[in-house]
């Protein structure tokens, strides 16, 4: 299992897809902070207007926390896709390339396969998590330094202090993870239909799509379906820069994700038993 699993991660390693996520979310938080850098004043008066008439608000307000909040807001929106590069190839691109038959002659079940497989794409996407922590939380407080953080919401106005910041976001950054990974999984579960790598791949992106919209429009018939919806509780990070945290809240969505995580895991299981890999 272990030797099946380092095979898998040198697999995922050796691809130049893998290395251009990682640049791609370089690039992206780079793109960001340097705007913030050049225009990011003109940026937090113009989004504090408001408050600026009732609060005297002074300080290092555009600080590194507010980028990054700032940064993960945009890029926990397009991470799904990277993640889908490499989960939805999992075992399309087996299929495609005709080692799938070579490997289930090896002394191994096809439900174990499945499971090393998952494991491999949660590692990438732990390891994609914590590069993008990296980029862009201790870059940007490299950059911009520290200070009290405001967190402005459509209903509210959220002061958080200084010294108790840090862990909030190591909480939303293992929350993406458990986001990413619910991702990675339905990744490869289209990935067991298909016989290449493009059609989970856009499968994936389609279905997040679509359902990101449903969860964000305020209709009727969609506030029936949306707290069913594993794409409502993808969010479920922005709830630790709350004041108080929602911790019920929270653990609903979390578990929600691990609800949809497992179910897809086993349907994949129970369908790749009985695909048939000869034709």
């Amino acid at each position: 299992m272990i030797q099946l699993l380092r095979i898998e991660l040198y697999k995922i390693f050796r691809r130049p897809r893998t290395y251009i996520s990682f640049g791609i979310v370089t690039a992206i938080t780079l793109v960001i902070q340097l705007a913030m850098l050049s225009d990011g004043k003109t940026f937090v008066n113009f989004a504090l207007q408001g408050v600026n008439e009732q609060f005297d608000i002074r300080g290092n307000i555009l600080n590194g926390y507010l980028i990054t909040y700032i940064i993960l807001q945009s890029l926990l929106i397009h991470i799904p896709l990277l993640v889908a590069l490499v989960a939805g190839d999992m075992l399309a691109g087996e299929a495609n390339s005709g080692t799938l038959r070579l490997m289930l002659t090896k002394p191994i079940t096809r439900p174990k396969l499945v499971l090393v497989k998952f494991v491999s794409s949660f590692i990438y996407t732990v390891l994609l998590i914590v590069w993008l922590a990296v980029v862009a939380l201790f870059l940007s407080l490299l950059m911009f330094g520290e200070g009290d953080m405001i967190n402005l919401k459509s209903d509210a106005f959220v002061m958080l202090l200084q010294n108790d910041i840090m862990w909030r976001y190591g909480a939303a950054f293992i929350f993406a993870v458990l986001a990413m990974t619910t991702i990675a999984a339905m990744s490869i579960l289209l990935s067991a239909f298909a016989d290449n790598s493009i059609g989970p791949v856009i499968s994936t992106m389609g279905i997040v799509v679509i359902l990101t919209i449903i969860s964000n429009l305020e209709l009727p018939l969609f506030n029936l379906v949306k707290p069913y919806l594993f794409t409502t509780h993808m969010i479920g990070w922005k709830g630790f820069f709350d004041d108080p945290v929602p911790y019920a809240a929270i653990g609903r969505s979390a578990l929600v994700l691990v609800v949809y995580t497992i179910s897809f895991l086993g349907v994949t299981i129970l369908y790749f038993n009985k695909k048939d890999i000869k034709s």
